[in-house]
């Protein structure tokens, strides 16, 4: 019953209760371990180890986020703020650097700007061979469009409706622009190596693409493949069960029973242009996006493949031991992403502001339900 390690990338915002984002990450990173500076001081960043268990990777998410809320009440009267984009009216024309001596950072501020000052979730999927690894992200790249729709929550910006369900991932620099189906781990060592000499690329950790491999000596030794594209899934039972649904597909990959999507009807030019036709759509229309499968070239809706990755997915995690997590993808699909709930919210009449202020609320209502479950038998130090 062998299961993938799964390890998330959380980015949150940080703010007031009335929902105003503030930045805090430099002071958050000074008196708390184990969270790291984003460019930008309005959002933070945890990392959880790499797990297999679905249990205990929701002990995982839920521990450092505890201790991150008793550290902000000591500032004053702080919060987390879910979504994945500045929603209300703030500066989002100035860089606040959390860390005015780092190079990179300077690099990220010149060339991008605050098109960077979104928060998300990226997915590790941990896989020991490394052309496995580029395999996996073959079929991430193509697939990634779906887990960005069900992950959508950034529908508003600078105090407006954007007209998209994902305006982090319309407006985030995706870096190089071009970045091709790596057809083996040579492929992308030799593609990786030549945009640093070209400089479309600062350093190795510069490919801001949806999936990426990834490892502490990349290119050249990667150990992971990473999904990149969600929006920030705040409510760990859902981050949880997206992954779980996530994780049957790569397990199916690496079983033989999905094809390589290189030895499909398409090139990987083709695929490439897919991809990314599929990321913009998922981007604009969420669940209701429609989507080139790259098995057949039809179209389908986010809402068909997910549901049909989730009736493949049932014996699979049934098997394992994880089905009670993939309920919450079911949810996402009976009541809608989380930036479906704010537009339906919006054209009911509520403000943007309420809606944030709301949602901040019912994350914290959720977080201390889950504490308080968690923690039966097995205390949590927070």
């Amino acid at each position: 019953m062998v299961l993938l390690t799964k390890g998330f990338e959380v980015e949150m915002y940080t703010g007031t209760a009335a929902g105003d984002v503030v930045g805090l990450s430099h002071r958050i990173v000074r008196d708390l371990p184990g969270f790291m500076l984003e460019p930008d001081q309005r959002n933070v960043e945890y990392a959880t180890e790499p797990l297999t268990g679905y249990d205990d990777l929701l002990c995982a998410l839920v521990h450092p986020r505890c201790q991150l809320r008793r550290y902000l009440k000591t500032l004053g009267d702080y919060t987390l703020i879910p979504g994945s984009a500045l929603a209300l009216e703030h500066d989002t024309a100035r860089f606040l650097r959390s860390d005015p001596d780092n190079p990179y950072h300077a690099r990220i501020e010149a060339q991008h700007g605050t098109r960077v000052v979104t928060s998300s979730i990226h997915i590790n999927f941990g896989i020991a061979e490394a052309e496995d690894i580029i395999k996996a992200c073959r079929l991430l790249r193509l697939e990634a469009p779906v887990v960005l729709a069900l992950s959508a929550s950034s529908p508003f910006f600078n105090g407006e409706v954007s007209g998209a369900h994902s305006t982090r991932w319309l407006r985030f620099p995706r870096t190089p622009e071009q970045v091709p189906l790596f057809l083996s781990h040579a492929h992308y060592i030799d593609w990786v190596e030549e945009q640093l000499q070209l400089g479309t690329m600062f350093n190795v950790r510069h490919l801001w693409s949806s999936v990426r491999p990834n490892g502490a000596d990349r290119p050249y030794r990667i150990n992971r493949a990473e999904l990149r594209i969600a929006d920030l899934i705040a409510s760990p039972p859902v981050l949880l069960g997206i992954t779980a649904l996530v994780e049957t597909r790569l397990l199916a990959l690496l079983a033989g029973e999905i094809p390589d999507p290189l030895a499909g009807a398409f090139t990987p030019a083709e695929l490439v242009e897919m991809a990314d036709r599929n990321e913009r759509a998922a981007a604009a229309d969420g669940l209701d996006a429609r989507l080139i499968d790259w098995q057949t070239g039809r179209e389908s809706s986010v809402r068909e493949w997910t549901e049909r990755w989730l009736v493949q997915a049932a014996p699979v995690a049934a098997e394992r031991g994880f089905e009670r997590y993939l309920p919450a993808v079911e949810s996402v699909l009976a009541y809608g992403s989380e930036a479906d709930r704010w537009l339906a919210a919006y054209r009911a009449g509520v403000s943007i502001r309420t809606i944030l202020q709301q949602a901040a609320r019912r994350l914290e209502a959720e977080e201390a339900e889950l504490r308080a479950r968690l923690c039966v038998g097995a205390p949590l130090p927070c």
